[in-house]
């Protein structure tokens, strides 16, 4: 794929996604953006930031989040998916980060691995809302990238990093963030036409 012609599809694609609010953003504090990243996993964003600001308002800090009753965080998430085991380890992240990182989130992704819940997709989305130039691979990246021919893989690691490869550094942050809207806007027969289009003019 020429990274050319990469660009202005992504560009493309910016222009046709919605401006719609994300799960890891709108938040004021780094392990709020954490925890709401951990908790959109396999559910939609809108639902996610609805819960995430039910949590937050129970839990205004971190150490209250830490210090409070699994059945309370479990009945507060329980309208995403996975809640029993989100529930875990939002518990389990909240006291490592208070125990063992002065309740800093760490900015170093080997770092962030090693936290409960938190995989490669997580750790990069997080970090590129902190600034950073990471690409956090979901569904809609992966199966976006792919459409497009980006890449032929379908690991995410692999994915990761064809799209590194393809794109400058400082488009990095910018990947997700535009796959993602652009994912969310349409239904899957929709977004496949426009893909199709889009492979074929641009």
């Amino acid at each position: 794929m020429n990274q050319k012609r990469a660009l202005k599809q992504l560009r493309e694609l910016k222009k046709l996604g919605s401006k719609l609010r994300l799960a890891a953003q709108g938040w004021h504090k780094p392990w709020q953006i954490l925890i709401s990243t951990m908790l959109s996993a396999r559910t939609r964003d809108t639902k996610t930031i609805a819960v995430s600001n039910v949590l937050y308002k129970k839990y205004p800090s971190l150490k209250k989040l830490a210090k409070s009753n699994i059945d309370n965080i479990k009945d507060i998430i329980k309208p995403i998916n996975y809640y029993k085991t989100k529930s875990k380890n939002v518990l389990n992240c909240s006291k490592i980060l208070i125990n063992e990182y002065n309740e800093k989130v760490p900015l170093d992704i080997e770092q962030l691995l090693k936290l409960p819940g938190v995989g490669r997709k997580t750790a990069n989305i997080f970090l590129s809302q902190m600034g950073k130039q990471t690409i956090g691979v979901d569904t809609h990246v992966s199966f976006i990238s792919q459409k497009l021919g980006w890449t032929k893989n379908k690991k995410p690691y692999k994915i990761e990093e064809d799209l590194k490869r393809l794109f400058p550094k400082k488009y990095w942050k910018q990947v997700n963030l535009i796959l993602v809207r652009f994912g969310q806007t349409y239904s899957k027969n929709k977004k496949e036409e426009i893909l199709k289009t889009i492979k074929k003019v641009i």
